[in-house]
């Protein structure tokens, strides 16, 4: 004996609804220019860039300089540039080098 399928009743369709978007700006604060003083300029260069930027291009200059320390590559030796920007210190770990980086940025003139 085969067993008959109930026949089933169509689904309505789903009304979907348009969800409602606030305009909010891509990156904020992160993403505005930003200045560096004439210490940071002479390692990442004199144009403003945002601050993402001006981390990515201090790691490529320590990174191409080979000034991460071989043991705890948290730290970073600082060479005749980077201690500028370091207030004198010659190693600093890699949380101590925003902190002391943004010392040397201020907000880039529209």
């Amino acid at each position: 004996m085969a067993t008959k399928k109930k026949a089933t009743k169509a689904k309505p369709a789903k009304k979907t609804t348009a969800k409602k978007t606030t305009a909010k700006k891509a990156g904020g604060a992160f993403m505005a220019p930003m200045q560096p003083s004439e210490a940071l300029s002479a390692v990442i260069g004199a144009k403003a860039v945002p601050r993402t930027e001006v981390v990515k291009k201090l790691w490529l200059y320590i990174k191409k300089h080979n000034l991460q320390d071989p043991k705890n590559r948290r730290n970073v030796r600082a060479d005749s540039a980077l201690t500028k920007v370091f207030n004198g210190k010659a190693v600093v770990s890699m949380f101590e080098m925003t902190k002391l980086v943004s010392k040397h940025l201020k907000a880039a003139k529209a």
